[in-house]
């Protein structure tokens, strides 16, 4: 008899029959109220929601009254903020801008994930001329810096805070269809796709009910963290004047107005600047512990 190898099997192959000796581990997701950057995050912007809504009505002035006999005065009991150039309160202006900021961020993130989405889906999918015409308009809208784009597209619709919301939004659509399009193409060869084909599933549910749910936690993460970026590119705008426009209080339109009295009253700018600070920084908060959650191969 042939002498056996050294190097001889002495254990069954792994199949159904005869199981691994060891189990894989399987990631587990770790539930977001158990991460403390997400509850610190939405705590924090909770608080300011609530303030910006309740925090005027309690000091009593409203963010448009103008007082000319308390022009440029300092903190307060009466103004515990102070007061701007016309006399309308800085406390109230700041918290009401909460509103505006946080609104135009959601908006402008809303206009760039959903169609992003599709059309990298779309493009991923199918390839082609399909894959070809939405990549190539992609690239030469990533050539323009994010800013800049916003820019042309608002001197084309014209001023305000809606066409600010638009502008930003399309700027921002690239980012989604890149990212849908390489999950995409990376899923779409996977044996549960080919299952889904051999049943006799059509090119709609396997978008919707096989690649979409595979390839949205990406897109949910990039998304919390876009809102910051789309509430300082509102801010940007606002401040040279393609946003907001007066008397709306939002931040970046504050910021521009106390420029002038940075020496002579600088509450006016502190206050927005240090608010948007703040919820930048809750909001990403929020979006890394996301990105963490979602991704249970990034958990310790």
């Amino acid at each position: 008899m042939p002498k056996k190898s050294a190097t001889a099997r002495r254990y069954p192959i792994p199949t159904r029959k005869y199981p691994p000796r060891r189990l894989i581990p399987i990631p587990r997701r770790r539930p977001w109220y158990s991460t403390p950057s997400i509850l610190t995050g939405i705590a924090a912007l909770g608080l300011m929601l609530l303030l910006s809504f309740f925090l005027p009505v309690v000091v009593g002035h409203t963010p448009f009254e103008m007082d000319n006999t308390a022009r440029l005065q300092g903190p307060s009991p009466q103004h515990w903020l102070g007061t701007d150039q016309f006399g309308r309160d800085v406390l109230s202006r700041t918290m009401y801008g909460t509103r505006i900021s946080l609104l135009t961020g959601i908006v402008a993130v809303l206009t760039a994930s959903l169609p992003g989405l599709w059309l990298g889906l779309l493009a991923g999918y199918y390839g082609g001329w399909i894959d070809i015409l939405i990549t190539g308009a992609t690239n030469v809208m990533l050539a323009f810096p994010g800013l800049l784009l916003s820019m042309l597209i608002i001197a084309w619709l014209g001023p305000g805070l809606g066409n600010a919301m638009l502008a930003i939004g399309l700027a921002g659509t690239p980012n989604y269809i890149r990212l849908t399009r390489s999950n995409t193409i990376r899923l779409k060869k996977a044996w549960f796709i080919r299952a889904a084909r051999i049943v006799g599933c059509t090119d709609g549910r396997i978008l919707t009910h096989h690649l979409l749910p595979n390839i949205i936690t990406p897109i949910i993460a990039l998304a919390t963290l876009d809102v910051a970026w789309a509430i300082l590119n509102a801010s940007m705008l606002s401040f040279l004047g393609l946003g907001a426009q007066p008397p709306t209080p939002e931040w970046g339109a504050m910021i521009e107005q106390g420029r002038g009295f940075l020496r002579q009253a600088p509450w006016i700018s502190l206050a927005p600047g240090a608010m948007m600070v703040l919820t930048v920084l809750a909001i990403n908060l929020i979006g890394d512990g996301l990105h963490t959650v979602l991704n249970p191969k990034k958990q310790s």
